[in-house]
């Protein structure tokens, strides 16, 4: 199986239309949006973006970011996308399951929440899971005290939350983006983290699951 995952297009059109020219489009099984669908958009423009994502006729998971409309988690399908924030969706022999939003940030974005919440929410989806699948894990956020969760000034900003479920129940792996100048790996307690970097600017990462799962950043320019 393999899966495109991209994060942060942020309201970026044109990007999600050159996807389907990269060349390994035709292999990828299915979508996976880390959130920040829009820049502070309404309803209104995550469902332009859905829309975009879904015409590129491949199955779309997401979740929502802390610059989308809070709204927009209450939702479980959006113009034929899945949300998963909240939500475990069985796909072959994976459990996907998701957290949109962030912590709280300097800057009062319109979904944030506080660490208890993340924890609460990402609990009540694994509650839903069967346990003979294997895990995979969506959060707009990354783990605290990762690669992928590093700013520019060297300051982690990372959810403690999502670190202590993924040290808890070990996903295979872990997808998440917001922190858009720590696009890279990393692993923690034997789980892959991918953040596939900012997709406004075209990144985006292709990740093979047959067997040990395999990670390649990529770009398209």
């Amino acid at each position: 199986m393999k899966i495109l995952v991209v994060s942060d297009l942020h309201s970026h059109h044109s990007i999600v239309e050159k996807l389907s020219a990269i060349d390994d489009f035709e292999k990828v099984d299915f979508i996976i949006d880390c959130g920040d669908l829009t820049h502070f958009g309404n309803i209104q423009s995550a469902e332009e973006m859905l829309v975009k994502l879904t015409a590129l006729r491949k199955p779309v998971l997401f979740v929502p970011g802390n610059c989308d409309p809070k709204e927009l988690a209450n939702r479980n399908v959006v113009e034929g996308a899945q949300n998963v924030h909240g939500r475990c969706v069985r796909i072959g022999e994976f459990n996907i399951l998701g957290v949109g939003g962030s912590p709280y940030t300097p800057f009062s974005t319109p979904f944030e929440l506080a660490e208890e919440e993340i924890e609460e929410i990402v609990y009540h989806s694994y509650k839903e899971q069967d346990y003979k699948q294997r895990l995979i894990l969506v959060s707009h956020s990354p783990p605290s005290d990762t690669r992928t969760d590093v700013t520019s000034s060297g300051t982690h900003v990372g959810s403690r939350a999502i670190r202590e479920f993924i040290i808890r129940t070990k996903p295979i792996l872990v997808f998440c983006g917001h922190i858009h100048e720590a696009r890279g790996t990393d692993y923690l307690e034997g789980s892959l983290i991918v953040n596939p970097g900012l997709g406004h600017l075209g990144f985006y990462a292709i990740v093979a699951v047959n067997g040990d799962p395999s990670v390649k950043l990529k770009s398209l320019k």
